[in-house]
């Protein structure tokens, strides 16, 4: 009696929608991820990496090591094109890659809007690479500022009022306070630092209240909250502001948002708004056997807008989606998916942290507790979870950061 072949299902993109799929299905169907990496990167804490808390091998965990537990396959590259006649992909390695499925889930990129400068002169937070090299900017910057004893200035300005711009100036801020001003005072004391937000109040997806204390928080800190502030452009040493203003910045990182991975462009399918054209079943329009999950997929939520391109959306799409692939195995009615808004949560610093969660709403040490918890929990892999609470001890216990190194290629 032969085997039943198991049905292949292809998944493109190995971050949270692609491996929450891969981990649903890879027990009863042919599953591979695609990735141009090697590794799933945790980007909730990519900030702690730029600010010298976290190690970044502990933010990496290795795509083919969470498949092995599943018997699943990968292939590192990046899908050229479909053809939808034979149900295959090319990758960029020349190989072909046949599918039964198509699950895209290539996630996103920086979105600068179309603003001059952000390209050549600031700094994006969307990879491991990307966080070294704003560890490195900083710390080299600040190695330069130890040379001078007069009042030399180094300015950090960062653009983005939601959770990662505001997660990112308060771990600067901190970085400056603490290590940073052990190691050489003078120069710490010479290091300013903005958030540049042109709403009127930063993480405007929080209530009021909550707002209110995060700002309370970055301002004690020493950071410049500035709303109200469009950028018009980017320089090499300055942000140029729509009311005419110039303010200083010889690094600038930009966190104002994201859009989805271009390369879906090359793929010949619908695409809306910078996202692939979905039904409610999560199916890529008019293709019955190619869904879309995370960042790049146009799902609408019951408000009719776009979903938030943020891991928990992605996560809960490749569950879904994984089930129903196999609803479709079994001849079975496809469900609609509904996003089930678990809430939100940004911290600012240490024992500094907002929650809401529907009507509930809770800041301050409970809160950052909360936010260490459940991002420990996310984080894939043993061996990242004890780096992470070590190097975590470690900084928490001597205020101090040991990850300070200039690892870039210069």
């Amino acid at each position: 009696m032969t085997t039943p072949i198991k049905p292949r299902v292809l998944i493109l993109g190995g971050g949270f929608g692609g491996m929450a799929v891969a981990q649903a299905l890879g027990k009863d169907l042919q599953v591979t991820v695609v990735d141009r990496h090697n590794y799933q990167t945790f980007l909730p804490l990519l900030y702690q990496v730029s600010t010298a808390g976290l190690a970044a091998d502990h933010v990496a965990y290795p795509i083919r090591g969470a498949l092995s537990k599943i018997n699943g396959r990968f292939r590192m590259g990046s899908p050229i094109s479909i053809d939808h006649r034979n149900k295959t992909v090319k990758l960029d390695s020349s190989e072909v890659l046949a599918f039964d499925h198509l699950v895209v889930a290539l996630g996103s990129v920086t979105a600068d809007f179309g603003t001059p400068g952000v390209e050549e002169h600031a700094l994006g937070m969307k990879n491991i690479h990307e966080a070294l090299t704003i560890r490195a900017e900083v710390m080299r910057r600040f190695e330069d500022l130890c040379r001078f004893e007069d009042d030399t200035r180094f300015s950090i300005a960062v653009v983005g009022g939601g959770p990662t711009g505001v997660e990112m100036a308060g771990a600067l801020a901190e970085l400056v306070r603490g290590p940073l001003k052990s190691d050489q005072a003078h120069a710490a004391k010479h290091i300013d630092i903005s958030l540049i937000e042109a709403g009127p109040r930063i993480l405007p997806m929080f209530a009021q209240s909550l707002t209110d204390k995060a700002t309370k928080n970055l301002v004690d800190l020493g950071v410049n909250v500035m709303t109200n502030t469009a950028v018009k452009e980017v320089s090499s040493r300055e942000i140029h502001l729509r009311d005419g203003r110039t303010i200083p910045a010889e690094i600038t990182i930009w966190a104002a948002g994201v859009k989805g991975a271009p390369a879906i462009n090359d793929l010949t399918l619908p695409v809306v708004a910078g996202r692939l054209d979905v039904d409610p079943t999560m199916q890529v329009k008019n293709y019955p056997h190619i869904w879309a999950v995370g960042d790049i997929s146009g799902a609408k939520g019951a408000d009719g807008r776009f979903l938030p391109m943020v891991a928990p959306v992605a996560m809960q799409q490749g569950r879904f989606v994984a089930a129903q692939i196999k609803r479709i195995i079994k001849n079975e009615k496809l469900a609609e998916f509904k996003y089930r808004d678990k809430g939100s949560m940004a911290t600012i610093g240490r024992h500094k942290a907002i929650v809401q969660v529907n009507k509930i709403k809770f800041s301050g040490y409970f809160a950052w507790v909360t936010w260490l918890f459940l991002h420990l929990f996310y984080l894939m892999g043993g061996r990242n979870r004890i780096g992470t609470i070590v190097d975590w001890c470690w900084n928490y216990l001597t205020f101090d950061r040991g990850n300070r190194h200039i690892l870039d290629s210069m």
